[in-house]
């Protein structure tokens, strides 16, 4: 909220008075002096720096949570490697970031009495997260609303936001669902690279999976109007294309892609298409594009699939394992895949720009899924490296104000429409809640 104003004493050259005693006024016509030279204009780097340190800046898909919970990294103390850290925010001018609660689909397939299951993992994570703000309250704020982002802002600190990516979290709860909400959860990815027991998923890099539900199943749908009713942003980044066309069937509030870019320009599954585009610009959305090399540019993806075809069962391994960040970066060194042509930054905001021209500029931001993928555009390593996007976005003629809205303000839209949707169902979480259950296989 911005502080009430106040109506100032006018400057001293403006108020009535009369001359010293002695000291004759100055005639009429006596000529005004000379004014100061004018001020210079800002140079493009320094407009870029001051326009970036005053935006809300917001990443909605990042991936650190998983180091902090399974290597016991801390946010305060940087490794180097890590493309999150506390001075790596600071430094990239961020207010807003999601801390993805990640559940690998091997924790809904094969629970077990140590490790738990889904909903166990997910659980975990948020309280590392919780642990995490708990640890460094100068730096780090729990938000679950638009306008506690903002108050972060004002406050000079660093919102942390929860969001989980892959619905099978839920274990095919909607109470689990709403748990969840309570515990600051404000979006879910409907799948991640599998499908699951309501929604078909999009796959990784390769073909989509074979279509178990063809979109959504029934209790899918039933999800969805209930993540809505909440107040639970949709999110349908790693869904199929026909569980995209579902989703937007059933969606009477905007949704988000939270980290998804476009297929246009690298075509792929994984990335969405111009009518995905067109059609989440029509339901009032907003598609936060994706940092990931392999969903930037058909060259490194084309590069990385041979990668995969000769080493995918090493990788496989070690991720079915989960051998920490700094074991799987020197194996995947060893395996050569350091020598992969990285691609430019200029790709990166080829495809913010592509976005911003199909589904128009309200309707993009900033989704990095850092510490998540084995590799970014040179020069956008981490968080700290956020300023480079605009500087690049001013020097293609982007305006202030289309810069600050794909920096942060559109997705604050989004999540307020959302939230003001959840309100005018005028519902209690639990005691309205919807309490139908999927159906046995």
């Amino acid at each position: 909220m911005e502080p009430a104003s106040h109506a100032r004493p006018p400057p001293p050259s403006a108020r009535a008075s009369s001359p010293p005693s002695g000291v004759a006024p100055a005639p009429a016509s006596a000529p005004a002096p000379a004014s100061a030279s004018p001020p210079r204009p800002l140079s493009l780097e320094a407009r870029a720096a001051a326009l970036h340190h005053d935006a809300i800046v917001i990443d909605t898909h990042d991936d650190i949570t998983s180091r902090i919970l399974d290597e016991g990294f801390d946010l305060a103390k940087p490794d180097g490697p890590a493309a999150t850290d506390l001075a790596k925010m600071r430094a990239g001018g961020v207010t807003g970031e999601f801390f993805s609660i990640f559940v690998d689909e091997h924790y809904y397939d094969h629970p077990s009495s140590h490790v738990g299951g889904a909903a166990r993992r997910a659980l975990d994570m948020i309280d590392i997260s919780y642990q995490q703000i708990e640890r460094h309250p100068d730096a780090l704020v729990l938000a679950t609303t638009a306008d506690e982002i903002r108050r972060a802002k004002q406050d000079g600190k660093i919102a942390v936001l929860l969001g989980i990516e892959g619905g099978h979290a839920i274990e095919n709860s909607l109470f689990a669902l709403r748990e969840f909400h309570r515990l600051g959860v404000r979006y879910m990815t409907l799948t991640h690279t599998e499908n699951n027991d309501w929604a078909d998923s999009s796959g990784f890099a390769g073909p989509p999976p074979k279509p178990t539900h063809h979109g959504l199943s029934p209790f899918g749908e039933e999800v969805v109007r209930e993540m809505q009713r909440i107040g639970m942003l949709v999110d349908v980044s790693h869904v199929s294309d026909e569980t995209f066309d579902d989703v937007m069937r059933v969606a009477k509030a905007p949704v988000i892609a939270s980290h998804s870019s476009a297929r246009a320009l690298c075509d792929m599954p994984r990335n969405m298409t111009d009518d995905e585009l067109r059609a989440v610009a029509k339901n009032g959305g907003v598609v936060m594009v994706n940092f990931f090399s392999a969903f930037l540019d058909p060259k490194f993806a084309a590069s990385m699939g041979a990668f995969m075809k000769k080493h995918g069962k090493d990788v496989q391994a070690l991720l079915a394992r989960h051998a920490p960040d700094a074991e799987l970066r020197a194996a995947l060194a060893k395996m050569g895949f350091g020598e992969i042509p990285n691609v430019p930054l200029s790709i990166l905001v080829d495809h913010l720009e592509h976005v911003a021209k199909v589904a128009g500029v309200d309707h993009v931001g900033l989704g990095s899924d850092f510490d998540g993928a084995p590799a970014y555009p040179v020069g956008m390593e981490g968080l700290d490296d956020l300023p480079k996007i605009t500087l690049e976005l001013l020097k293609r003629g982007w305006s202030d104000d289309d810069v600050k809205k794909l920096l942060g303000e559109n997705f604050l839209r989004v999540f307020s429409e959302a939230t003001a949707y959840a309100r005018a169902t005028k519902t209690t979480l639990s005691g309205d809640g919807d309490t139908r259950t999927i159906d046995a296989p």
